[in-house]
């Protein structure tokens, strides 16, 4: 019934793949709450499409700057690697230049992550809570899911400045955004799945569609 409730609304949420990096799971998915699909008899605007694509649209951005991110890391292990075989002044300095660009990009992404979030539970949550009640136990799970997500932010950064003052063990920040990336692309698909389609039907705030 989601799938074609999301396919008359002409918007689709991101399947979770189920793959996982890290050992350590950020919560049991056993036990989240499901949203009742909405009557097959719904007509959406188009406004209301494109404010349901417009969480997938964020998310879409939250989800590629985290490939990024891994990304840039994957390149500051091989760079280590290069430095310390190499030995050189100037790799040493391009090791440097990696880790302060590592952490800049990890503390522009923490904050992207924490303001995207911190939106939802200051004004999309409630509006939403209050506007159908049946929602009430997906939103209080997507708020104890951000608590659990902005403790993983706050590991990024304290492995981070771990690694930075330990620049040749890498164990830390990778197990750390190991679990960030499957806490955060697994809440980002569950979201979509629960709130595309009310989104569409209620808008981010009262009186928007």
């Amino acid at each position: 019934m989601p799938d074609e409730e999301h396919q008359r609304l002409g918007v689709m949420p991101t399947p979770d793949d189920g793959a996982r990096l890290s050992d350590t799971p950020a919560w049991d998915e056993s036990t989240r709450p499901r949203r009742r699909p909405s009557p097959e008899g719904v007509v959406y605007t188009e406004q209301g499409r494109q404010l349901g694509k417009h969480l997938v649209d964020v998310h879409d951005m939250l989800r590629r700057e985290l490939e990024e991110l891994r990304h840039l890391l994957e390149q500051v292990r091989q760079g280590a690697v290069e430095a310390g075989q190499a030995r050189s002044a100037l790799n040493e300095m391009a090791m440097r230049q990696n880790d302060w660009t590592l952490g800049a990009f990890c503390a522009r992404y923490c904050r992207a992550v924490a303001g995207h979030h911190g939106l939802e539970d200051e004004a999309v949550f409630p509006h939403l809570a209050q506007s159908e009640a049946a929602l009430a136990p997906v939103i209080e799970r997507l708020t104890e899911e951000h608590v659990v997500i902005g403790d993983a932010l706050d590991a990024v950064d304290r492995a981070l400045v771990q690694h930075i003052n330990h620049r040749e063990d890498f164990a830390p920040i990778q197990q750390a955004i190991d679990f960030l990336t499957d806490a955060l692309l697994s809440h980002l698909s569950y979201e979509e799945h629960q709130l595309v389609e009310p989104l569409a039907r209620l808008g981010f705030y009262a009186g928007q569609v």
